[in-house]
């Protein structure tokens, strides 16, 4: 299986996150990569490959182009209004102000293109959101051309990330990226299956009005999880979308039995639909050691994943998003990969 990658991921070197009510060295690390990259050369996967530069167009297809400037400018404007520590919203439009202006100060356009408070924009944030998006396209342009698996080690992750709103550590939405360029390809219906513990909302919100794309997400209960605000099962899509975006929320704890028995339902669903191509958002925090999640995967139970998501029958693109875990991140995403390669063969 080819793996993409870029050096140019590693540019996002960020020192800060809010977590707890404090200020902590963020869980989404450049050391994430060394440790999947080292996995996949000892696991003699296949070839790790440099994507090609696809440039701005690929996002603003799925991107507001405003907000696309904004994470182009939002460091150098930072640093430029005096502001000592990291990129960080303190205030949003909120329920009880103004959410049709968008400021001119830095501060307030932060907050209005930012969803949580717990990712900052950091010196190279932007380049690599760039880069990610280009391993998520190399992935998905390979699969396209070949018919073969493959995968896209994407650093920043995407799935939070929505038409013009970053959190989640996330900026550019590179399932959402990668789905498009599938259909300008000329597929007439791309399944977009999510199985990072935290509900992909910006993937949702992207393609909630469509028919295109069905997305499907297995993901923690947001009335405890973070996104906290979608992510529930009555979110079914809206007008042309209408049925075609499916949620399966599970409470803390779930085990892996009934989590593949989701999973099963969500496989049905893709077939049922018709779907050219599957592209899985690979969260690998469902992991039962992952810090900041609380499913109960082992290690060995990532294969047998792998192994389900080849019964989909289709051209697959895996795209890294989760799993912070770090000492066992390597071995977990080369399971679900060996996994669904053993069941190729």
């Amino acid at each position: 299986m080819l793996t993409f990658y870029s050096e140019g991921s590693r540019l996002r070197q960020a020192r800060t996150e809010l977590h707890d009510g404090a200020l902590v060295t963020p869980f989404e690390c450049p050391e994430r990569l060394d440790l999947v990259l080292k996995q996949l050369r000892q696991s003699g996967l296949g070839e790790i490959r440099t994507p090609n530069a696809y440039g701005l167009a690929p996002v603003q297809a799925v991107h507001d182009k405003d907000y696309v400037t904004f994470l182009a400018n939002c460091w150098t404007e930072w640093v430029s209004a005096g502001h000592k520590g990291e990129a960080i919203p303190n205030i949003w439009p909120a329920r009880t102000l103004r959410g049709d202006r968008i400021p001119r100060a830095i501060s307030g356009q932060l907050g209005y293109y930012a969803l949580a408070a717990e990712t900052s924009i950091s010196e190279g944030t932007f380049e690599a959101a760039m880069a990610s998006k280009d391993v998520a396209l190399g992935a998905v342009e390979h699969t396209l051309k070949t018919g073969e698996p493959s995968f896209g080690l994407c650093r920043p992750p995407g799935h939070h990330a929505a038409y013009d709103q970053f959190g989640g550590y996330c900026f550019f939405n590179n399932a959402a990226i990668a789905a498009q360029r599938a259909l300008d390809s000329g597929m007439g219906r791309v399944a977009i299956l999510d199985v990072d513990f935290h509900h992909g909302n910006g993937t949702q919100q992207i393609f909630y009005q469509r028919d295109d794309v069905l997305f499907i997400s297995l993901h923690g209960d947001p009335e405890v999880t973070f996104p906290y605000y979608s992510g529930y099962a009555d979110e079914h899509g809206q007008g042309q979308g209408e049925g075609f975006n499916v949620n399966y929320p599970m409470p803390p704890g779930t085990s892996v039995a009934t989590w593949m028995a989701a999973l099963d339902q969500a496989l049905a669903r893709i077939h049922a639909a018709k779907c050219e191509c599957l592209i899985v958002s690979l969260g690998v925090d469902i992991f039962v050691d992952d810090p900041i999640s609380e499913f109960t995967f082992s290690s060995e139970d990532f294969t047998l994943l792998g192994k389900r998501l080849a019964h989909a029958g289709l051209p697959s693109v895996f795209l890294m998003e989760g799993g912070y875990a770090v000492e066992a991140i390597g071995v977990n995403v080369v399971n679900v990969l060996q996994g669904f390669k053993q069941s190729m063969e």
